[in-house]
């Protein structure tokens, strides 16, 4: 039997997670961005178990990061037989991330109140 060690969430990266997921991100991929800003590298199963999230939710995951740009992936030789092993790590730092999350935000919230001051500009015409 291998033995393997499994990253687990702490508190204050389920916060983050939590938060994250607040300000409009999927559950999913807050977890799985959260983990990987706590790890150097991962493969998707040490996600999964890491995030206590099943694979078809960790693929999605990881195909929203990657169209972001925030995710890189290597494919590694299996140990065995079997398919290549991708490695996945983030490809910008967190807090260029969170840069970013704050600024798609800003966007997001200066184009309703455009919208609601053309809303109050027909009610009151």
């Amino acid at each position: 039997m291998k033995l393997e060690t499994v990253l687990t969430f702490t508190d204050r990266e389920e916060e983050l997670a939590s938060l994250l997921t607040d300000v409009g991100m999927k559950r999913n991929v807050a977890k799985v961005l959260v983990y990987l800003a706590n790890t150097d590298k991962a493969t998707s199963r040490e996600i999964e178990r890491g995030t206590d999230l099943r694979q078809p939710e960790v693929s999605i995951a990881m195909r929203t990061l990657g169209e972001k740009g925030w995710i890189v992936n290597v494919e590694s030789k299996a140990e065995c037989k079997g398919r290549p092993v991708k490695i996945y790590s983030l490809s910008k730092s967190i807090g260029e991330i969170i840069d970013i999350i704050e600024s798609d935000k800003k966007t997001e919230i200066q184009s309703q109140l455009e919208l609601i001051k053309n809303v109050r500009n027909i009610v009151i015409s």
